[in-house]
């Protein structure tokens, strides 16, 4: 299959097809004039590339993964669990510190409010004003 079909199927640009070549994803042979082609799993090895992401998993850990992968990519094989859990535990941590942040900055609106008796402007008001 070249490059265009492969497109076309899982609607995925050439340009990010060849990107995930280069990261080692994806795999082609050269053919006639040295045109790419993909074997015939390569939909399915896109779907999977494209399910991964989704997931919010970097190139580089689906690199490690992606042999893991069966099916269309959502079931993945216990030898992913490692990668996994631990780009889950770092997702966790970063939303622990997102809300502590989120609430930092209600508490400080909320008192800003208290002290002036006044609601805070947006942001966007403060911009427009200078």
């Amino acid at each position: 299959m070249r490059i265009g079909a492969l497109s076309r199927e899982t609607g995925v640009s050439a340009r990010l097809l060849r990107y995930y070549e280069e990261q080692g994803l994806l795999s082609s042979h050269r053919g006639e004039g040295g045109h790419r082609r993909y074997d015939a799993d390569a939909p399915v090895v896109v779907r999977r590339i494209r399910t991964l992401l989704a997931a919010g998993l970097p190139t580089k850990v689906i690199r490690d993964v992606l042999p893991c992968a069966s099916g269309s990519g959502e079931v993945l094989d216990a030898c992913t669990l490692g990668h996994l859990r631990d780009r889950l535990a770092g997702l966790e941590e970063q939303l622990a510190e997102i809300q502590a942040t989120r609430d930092s900055l209600a508490a400080l609106v909320a008192e800003t409010e208290r002290t002036t008796g006044q609601a805070a402007p947006l942001a966007g008001t403060l911009a427009g004003a200078a």
